[in-house]
């Protein structure tokens, strides 16, 4: 018995040390994870001309510490070789196109409603 007791305590280290290998993360996995994507976010919105202000505000999940140390390593390199922003192409809240608005309605002409063309709404 006692055997037996002894050889699962001296294995048991070796099931432990496994839980990596099962894709349990540690919790200083995720928390060095978290910085290092929260830097990485920081300093994209630097590299995009965006404030800080609005960095926060486009990633609320993201920790505002690391965001700010990756948009002050960013604005840091930037200055120290000359690199210019470069302004985001896609912006970032498209407007919502108006629901009912007609295609394309000749000018001083009004919409016609859906029940002049034979539509029934639903």
């Amino acid at each position: 018995m006692r055997r037996r007791l002894s050889l699962l305590l001296c294995c048991s280290p070796l099931w432990l040390a496994g839980c990596d290998q099962l894709g349990i993360e540690s919790a200083t996995a995720v928390a060095s994870r978290n910085e290092a994507t929260g830097k990485a976010v920081g300093a994209a919105c630097r590299h995009a001309g965006r404030a800080i202000e609005d960095c926060y505000t486009l990633n609320k999940k993201a920790d505002k510490g690391a965001v700010f140390a990756g948009w002050k390593e960013m604005n840091d390199y930037m200055r120290e070789n000359k690199i210019e922003e470069v302004k985001p192409v896609i912006p970032v809240n498209k407007p919502a196109p108006p629901a009912s608005a007609p295609a394309s309605a000749p000018e001083g002409e009004e919409a016609a409603p859906a029940a002049a063309h034979g539509k029934k709404g639903h």
